[in-house]
């Protein structure tokens, strides 16, 4: 197998990390591989954010994880319900308001991932962008896993520490860290294949 397709079956979602700070020639080696993406005409929408205070981490964890809380609450019924899945499976517990650190996982740096609110095709952009930093952090030994919870960071008190625009968003979060877990590989569909000749 090659390497590339080696990192790319070996990648997992890690919730779990040491304390070891990463050094900034790796986070950057990391956001450089996410410049490497494609993106609509070229706009190259991503702006990074990284944030390695322990304390800041902690606290905007815990200020997402009340904001998520509260803005699925106000969701009807049937979004709710299209949610509830996810929200199960981002949380891993019933109980995620109360867990140390429910959104970041102990992770000692997290990537925010910006865009223009006005660019209608920077979600898809943004998604190759974070492909390619957690697999370029999987190939340098560190353990990664996208944090959707982190739009509801715009909702938070501490959200003005990072410095992002108002004409900007949030689309994502990666965390990236040294992972102490190593988590099996999920099943795989299968009959999601289609050739058309």
């Amino acid at each position: 197998m090659n390497e590339t397709i080696k990192t790319i079956y070996e990648r997992r979602a890690v919730r779990k990390y040491d304390e070891r700070p990463i050094e900034k020639a790796l986070i950057n080696e990391v956001i450089e591989a996410g410049r490497m993406a494609p993106s609509a005409i070229n706009m190259q929408p991503w702006k990074f954010y990284v944030l390695t205070n322990k304390e800041l981490i902690k606290r905007l964890s815990k200020e997402i994880s009340r904001a998520a809380a509260s803005e699925i609450s106000k969701m009807k019924i049937r979004k709710l319900m299209k949610l509830a899945a996810s929200f199960f499976y981002l949380s891993h517990r019933l109980d995620f308001l109360k867990l140390e650190d429910a959104v970041f996982h102990g992770a000692p740096a997290v990537i925010f991932i910006s865009s223009p609110k006005t660019n209608e095709w920077a979600d898809l952009d943004i998604g190759m962008c974070s492909q390619n930093i957690m697999l370029a952090a999987q190939s340098l030994g560190l353990a990664s896993c996208p944090i959707g919870f982190a739009k509801y960071v715009e909702k938070t008190k501490s959200y003005k520490k990072l410095g992002i625009a108002e004409t900007e968003q949030v689309i994502i979060a990666i965390i990236i860290g040294y992972g102490v877990e190593k988590p099996e590989p999920k099943i795989r569909l299968k009959d999601n294949l289609f050739f058309i000749e």
